[in-house]
């Protein structure tokens, strides 16, 4: 097997509904970790690793928003094609309804709203090397309840996966990265759906271990963010900041204003008698004046921050927020927002917006 003979299949469906109100005009994979949609983080991982053919699975809600980001992003050397899920009924019913385009191929399949550091390489040339039917990501986590997590024998060898247990007898969480050869199919064919009405992936996996199949782990080094809640991402956020912000400045910065740290300023952006302390990054077009922006923070193309102070928040594209008397904190706020102080002074401000608000803080 080599690398272009391996599919990717990259799962960007789903309602989003622990990251409402934003998820109802935006897919959850198209929020962005420092300035960048969640989905390409994913499509990046696939093409370093060599996967060339890539299916992205998509819902009604969603789907236009995500065919325009994939088709951005896609280089001249990557084939993408678009299945439709028409609701979200499992990770293992994602699988089911792409067997028409996955074929006899084996595959990596990548939950769009996951982010890892830089293992899909590793993975998938040792899955080339190797004869298992499956390889899955593990990472030890503190609440495996929470988690489909995997039980390995003292020969570090997958014995059992449960979903969610109520008990669990591991920590070791399936990360959302798998790879499988075409003995998954009939996995997924010969399972019911589960006590919440879903096809799960892990029931699929386990009918392959009980079936004699080889499962095999790989426990992951680096980071693993689940970016499915609001603190979860901005958790994200922090770190991808950490890990690959620059000091790269394609706008300009007045003779007033001070940069500490590492600060990304995209083109065309003014910064005007403002501190910025790093990492952070500011998109293209922006103007920040007479503000403070803090550590960890991420602001969309097209903002406007003037009197304010913010750090450890997202903004999403073309925000306005203007003379807020206190701090803005560990928030996330959509696209066209705007935050503007009427009167008086709140106790404290932390936000999370959806796309097209208006907020007076009285």
């Amino acid at each position: 097997m080599s690398t272009r003979d391996l599919k990717g299949l990259v799962l960007a469906g789903g309602k989003g509904t622990r990251l409402r109100p934003l998820t109802y005009t935006t897919a959850k994979q198209l929020v962005p970790v420092a300035n960048k949609p969640i989905l390409c983080y994913a499509l990046d991982s696939l093409y370093q690793a060599g996967i060339r053919d890539i299916g992205i699975i998509i819902s009604p809600e969603t789907g236009e928003a995500v065919k325009g980001v994939a088709t951005r992003w896609c280089p001249p050397d990557v084939h993408i094609q678009f299945i439709l899920q028409d609701a979200p009924l499992g990770l293992a019913h994602a699988v089911k309804i792409a067997r028409p385009y996955l074929g006899d191929s084996s595959f990596a399949m990548y939950l769009g709203d996951n982010l890892i550091q830089s293992e899909l390489l590793t993975l998938v040339k040792g899955f080339k090397e190797d004869t298992a039917d499956a390889s899955i990501l593990l990472k030890p986590v503190s609440n495996p309840e929470a988690f489909g997590i995997a039980e390995l024998d003292g020969c570090e060898r997958v014995v059992r996966l449960v979903e969610k247990p109520k008990h669990p007898k591991s920590n070791l969480a399936l990360v959302g990265v798998y790879l499988f050869t075409p003995t998954i199919h009939h996995a997924i064919d010969s399972i019911q759906p589960s006590a919440r009405g879903e096809l799960e992936i892990t029931d699929a996996i386990q009918y392959l271990l009980e079936s004699g199949k080889t499962v095999k782990p790989y426990l992951i080094k680096g980071w693993w963010l689940d970016t499915g809640k609001k603190d979860d991402l901005l958790e994200a956020n922090r770190i991808v900041l950490d890990a690959y912000c620059t000091d790269e400045c394609k706008g300009s910065v007045d003779e007033t204003s001070r940069i500490r740290g590492r600060a990304e300023i995209g083109a065309n952006a003014r910064i005007i008698n403002s501190v910025i302390q790093g990492p952070v990054r500011i998109g293209d077009n922006c103007v920040i004046e007479d503000a403070y922006i803090g550590p960890y923070t991420s602001i969309g193309n097209g903002t406007i921050i003037r009197h304010t102070e913010i750090e450890n928040s997202v903004l999403l594209e073309n925000c306005r927020l203007l003379n807020i008397p206190d701090r803005i904190e560990q928030s996330l706020i959509g696209q066209e927002c705007v935050i503007t102080r009427a009167q008086g002074r709140p106790a404290s401000t932390r936000f999370m917006l959806g796309d097209h608000s208006v907020l007076e803080i009285l």
